[in-house]
């Protein structure tokens, strides 16, 4: 069902882990051609081209793109209480931890009349993609409001693909989630004609352009991003998700197995890798694999994920090479199930999130941990971070020299800008100290 590595008995360089790692081949660019042309669409032709797209993707043609009112309120109203009840407290809980990241202002004082002020300010106007498909994520609705709230965002607009089902508007559970959360400025729209709308705005929906993107989707969503980057900022390009797990002969075969279908189920192209020094723990998985991916609904897809070249086993000779087989891996999602996974804990560096322990699975953080499940894919978690507050947020430094305060750096800038060639900027300071 799922492909055996063993790296045993090899001394591999990080350059050289890199190219072993298990992959999905996708590559982004080859999405772009078409990515471009859809937000050409929306920029020449507006909600006309939405349309066109909703019906030619999403099978549907909504009547109104942006979402009504009382529809939200009706969405709200109409969850299911078990639902509504773990939405609440998934808000409740991610709020808390998004509260922890936003930093206070700082103050670097350098002496008489010379201060430099540290501040954090929120992006004015964010637009939140939700993803259709497959599944329905009130989660990520809740992963993407909550943090921009906390930050202070001012003005959030979310997106999602209509759907069929609905008539063509958005899935009333991304509404109920969105109104309880008091989002009310929402559209019926998907895919990269979404992302290049949130960019450039739609004057006749009343959209105005935002400063800032994020949520996942698919690879048109990620290369449409790609192609808005500089117009406005993103998160990431996110892919399909991916859990790694580290695990050694202590480790619990039925969780291991129930953790890797668990994010196996998400997309045919999604990453689930296990590595481990225990090979009697790999004879334990594989039937574990095999029997509970027959029983769980999603088993098409499970398999399809498992047999492909981004899943994998590794067997390794330690717990330090598998926390190196990890670290080149840079995994979106990585659970640590050993006898001791403070320790090796110490030895990781990259990863978008971290779980410890036998009873820490990634489920938990998709939805209640209270940490953010929007995180880095691909490898990225090696050079960024997860969505979080510290997303909405850039900082500013405020910069208070009085008189004195400049008297005691006027040699140096002096002396640093006829070094460079730029007279001029000695001469804006030596002016204020003319008779």
């Amino acid at each position: 069902m799922i492909q055996l590595l063993d790296l045993r008995g090899r001394s591999l360089s990080r350059a050289e882990l890199m190219t072993v790692v298990p992959r999905a081949q996708i590559d982004v660019a080859v999405a772009s051609e078409t990515a471009g042309q859809l937000i050409a669409q929306v920029r020449a032709h507006g909600e006309d081209a939405l349309r066109e797209q909703a019906e030619r993707f999403d099978r549907v043609r909504p009547a109104a793109i942006r979402v009504a009112s009382a529809d939200i309120a009706a969405a709200v109203d109409a969850l299911d209480p078990g639902v509504r009840a773990a939405i609440e407290e998934a808000i409740r809980r991610v709020r808390l931890a998004s509260d922890a990241q936003v930093p206070p202002p700082a103050v670097t004082d350098f002496g008489v009349g010379a201060t430099v002020v540290q501040r954090w300010q929120p992006i004015d106007r964010v637009g939140l993609y939700v993803p259709g498909g497959k599944a329905v994520y009130p989660s990520s609705v809740v992963m993407n409001v909550v943090p921009a709230q906390v930050a202070g965002v001012g003005s959030i607009v979310l997106v999602s693909p209509p759907q069929a089902e609905f008539g063509g508007g958005v899935h009333p559970t991304i509404l109920g989630a969105a109104g309880i959360l008091g989002v009310d400025e929402i559209y019926a729209m998907g895919g990269a004609g979404a992302i290049g709308a949130l960019a450039y705005g739609v004057p006749s929906l009343g959209l105005d352009p935002v400063d800032l993107i994020t949520g996942p989707g698919n690879v048109y969503v990620a290369a449409a991003k790609r192609l808005v980057r500089g117009v406005v900022g993103i998160d990431s390009e996110a892919g399909p998700t991916e859990i790694l797990i580290i695990a050694d002969s202590a480790a619990q075969a039925s969780f291991v197995a129930a953790d890797l279908i668990s994010q196996a189920e998400h997309d045919e192209l999604a990453g689930a890798v296990l590595v481990t020094d225990s090979p009697e723990l790999v004879e334990a998985v594989l039937p574990e694999l095999e029997r509970q991916a027959a029983r769980t609904a999603s088993s098409a897809r499970v398999r399809a994920a498992l047999e492909a070249r981004q899943s994998a086993i590794v067997l390794v000779d330690d717990i330090a090479a598998a926390a190196a087989f990890s670290n080149a891996y840079g995994p979106e999602h990585l659970e640590l199930q050993t006898a001791d996974s403070g320790a090796t804990l110490e030895l990781i560096t990259n990863a978008g999130a971290i779980f410890v322990g036998r009873d820490a699975p990634v489920s938990l953080g998709d939805y209640l941990a209270g940490s953010n499940h929007v995180l880095p894919t691909g490898g990225q978690s090696r050079f960024s971070s997860g969505l979080g507050a510290m997303t909405f947020l850039r900082s500013q430094q405020l910069i208070r020299y009085d008189h004195e305060g400049l008297a005691g750096v006027r040699a140096n800038i002096r002396a640093l800008s006829d070094a460079e060639q730029l007279p001029a900027h000695g001469d804006a300071v030596d002016i204020r100290f003319a008779e």
